[in-house]
């Protein structure tokens, strides 16, 4: 028996991987499965509804008692000061773990578990798996002159490593401008009002988790944001065309080459970088593969900065953070006093 457990606090999106990863990595195996841990399944700081459009398969009942040993995915970190998070843990660049695709009889697996070789060669059968349900299958949406974008906002704030700039979103819709001139756009976000602020005049909804869920699913046309919640909709779309994400994904920002991770380069997708240019996803792999060999970043993979080296990457980090907050606190201002002249403008019509 192979098994996993989906941990509280875990968005939807991480605990699919660790659902889909761990059942087709028993099912290569010839193994039976368990998902323990079943009743955190969309019940998380995004939502407490729980899994209400989906029928899962949770698999043989267990407990952690069950099992002979634990496995821990590995982990690959780059030590460096673009965030506190990236100096004190580390920034996570894992690509496949070849022991996890082949684990022992009775081992629980724990991870981040995101690279498609864990699962991909069973795309239909997840299909099935990851079906939503009839009567929440949100097809409004579905037009061939539409973009979706997916805007992740309010738990990202803080995070000047993480969270995607407007102009991110701005070259994303003008690189989607160029495959249709009529395109149209339309905003799901677990925060209406922030994305209000980034995309001004760009309809912006957060209907309930299934709606989202399967707006996402069932459109011919995709601008994404670095948050796993999008992937499994995208992924068992049988109507998405063209899919576009932020390059180097969770290090958009401030990343040189490197990707945290390199899980999340999918088939079939695109990247678009800081400069608004776009690549194919066999083009990032390429890149990263001579990055990788090049960059003295990867030559010190999972050390610890010390003495001056470390003092260095502190000033960095706090650099960032004062900059990102301040650059905040500007724009807020110019949008309130934009308000104030087009009100005073209005009082003289």
């Amino acid at each position: 028996m192979l098994g996993t457990e989906l941990l509280k606090g875990q968005g939807l999106g991480n605990q699919l991987f660790c659902y889909v990863t761990t059942r087709c990595i028993a099912l290569e195996n010839q193994l039976p499965y368990s998902i323990l841990g079943s009743e955190t399944v969309a019940n998380n700081m995004h939502s407490s509804c729980g899994m209400y459009f989906m029928d899962l398969d949770y698999g043989m009942p267990s407990a952690k008692e069950d099992y002979k040993q634990v496995y821990n995915e590995k982990e690959d970190r780059i030590f460096i000061g673009n965030s506190r998070h990236d100096l004190t843990h580390g920034c996570y660049v894992t690509g496949v773990d070849e022991k996890l695709l082949h684990p022992a009889d009775y081992t629980l697996l724990y991870g981040n578990m995101q690279a498609e070789r864990y699962y991909m060669k069973y795309k239909e059968d997840i299909k099935q798996w990851l079906k939503v349900k009839d009567e929440y299958d949100c097809m409004e949406y579905c037009r061939d002159n539409l973009c979706i974008l997916h805007l992740r906002c309010s738990d990202y704030l803080d995070c000047p490593e993480l969270y995607l700039r407007k102009k991110y979103w701005k070259d994303g819709i003008r690189n989607m401008k160029k495959i249709n001139p009529d395109m149209e756009f339309m905003i799901i976000t677990n925060d209406v009002k922030e994305a209000g602020k980034i995309l001004p005049g760009i309809p912006a909804y957060n209907f309930d988790l299934a709606k989202d869920y399967s707006i996402i699913k069932n459109a011919k046309y995709l601008l994404l944001s670095n948050s796993s919640f999008a992937y499994f909709p995208a992924f068992t779309s049988e109507t998405v065309q063209y899919i576009l994400a932020p390059k180097y994904w969770a290090r958009h920002n401030v990343s040189k080459g490197y990707w945290a991770s390199e899980q999340n380069i999918y088939e079939g997708w695109h990247y678009q970088d800081k400069q608004g240019r776009v690549f194919t996803w066999e083009q990032c792999l390429k890149e990263l593969e001579e990055y990788k060999k090049k960059s003295t970043l990867y030559q010190k993979l999972n050390v610890k900065p010390e003495g001056v080296v470390l003092l260095g990457e502190q000033v960095k980090s706090r650099w960032r953070y004062s900059k990102h907050r301040c650059l905040r606190l500007m724009r807020g201002i110019i949008r309130k006093i934009n308000l104030v002249l087009k009100g005073k403008a209005g009082n003289y019509k």
